[in-house]
């Protein structure tokens, strides 16, 4: 039976050797959410940058660029890191590139693997349908924030584990730890996550339309797919 795991952290990568498996890349908030809700709204790709400058000189290319850093937009920037910037109308049949402090280090860090797709719960079902299909080990790679372990992409990885975890064995406790704070805190999602250091963070920036939204179950049947550095439906 193929196996799931979990890995907390990008800092912590090292540990896993990602090159038989398929890496789901999930950032909560926001960054695999506004991914999620930009493919399926209409952009036509998106590139992920680690760093910023590589990411602005995109914008010579024809690319609208996104760039967000300690959750506030970058100046100059097209985009900022909301889901709802993604789905305006303007955005729709263009290329972005994005560089975020830590959805795009963690999509960078996966690049061994089989393949790369994004997470969020705004398309959770439609991942789980997918890494089902593909019969291959699955380790999920939670963002975090700047190394350190946060609550709202473990609960994703919970719930993710939770809806394969039949066809599925652990290879580490981490899933069965994911899994159980998941099971735990599911019936008031949002009421955790509000305490959440990073909700609180966000919270002074004034977004508490996108936490509510990002978490969101189901809103989307896309599957992002990192393909020759893009970002695809």
């Amino acid at each position: 039976m193929k196996t799931v795991d979990v890995c907390l952290s990008p800092d912590l990568i090292h540990l896993y050797d990602v090159t038989d498996k398929v890496v789901v890349v999930v950032d909560i908030l926001r960054a695999t959410s506004c991914m999620t809700a930009g493919l399926a709204s209409g952009v036509k790709s998106i590139t992920p940058f680690e760093n910023l400058e590589q990411c602005q000189r995109m914008k010579s290319e024809g690319y609208l660029i996104a760039g967000e850093r300690n959750g506030e937009k970058v100046d100059g920037f097209d985009l900022g890191n909301s889901p709802f910037d993604y789905m305006d109308e303007k955005v729709k049949g263009k290329k972005v590139a994005v560089t975020t402090t830590n959805g795009t280090v963690a999509i960078e860090k996966s690049r061994r693997s089989i393949e790369v797709i994004i997470g969020s719960f705004l398309n959770i079902s439609s991942v789980a349908n997918y890494v089902l299909a593909q019969k291959q080990n699955v380790l999920i790679l939670c963002a975090g924030w700047k190394g350190k372990v946060n609550l709202e992409d473990s609960l994703f990885a919970g719930a993710l584990v939770d809806r394969i975890i039949d066809q599925f064995d652990y290879e580490t406790d981490a899933p069965l730890l994911a899994r159980s704070g998941y099971l735990q805190m599911k019936d008031d999602l949002l009421g955790q996550i509000k305490n959440s250091s990073h909700a609180r963070r966000l919270n002074r920036l004034n977004v508490i339309k996108d936490i509510e939204y990002c978490l969101t179950e189901d809103e989307f049947n896309v599957v992002p797919r990192l393909v020759n550095g893009e970002l695809v439906a």
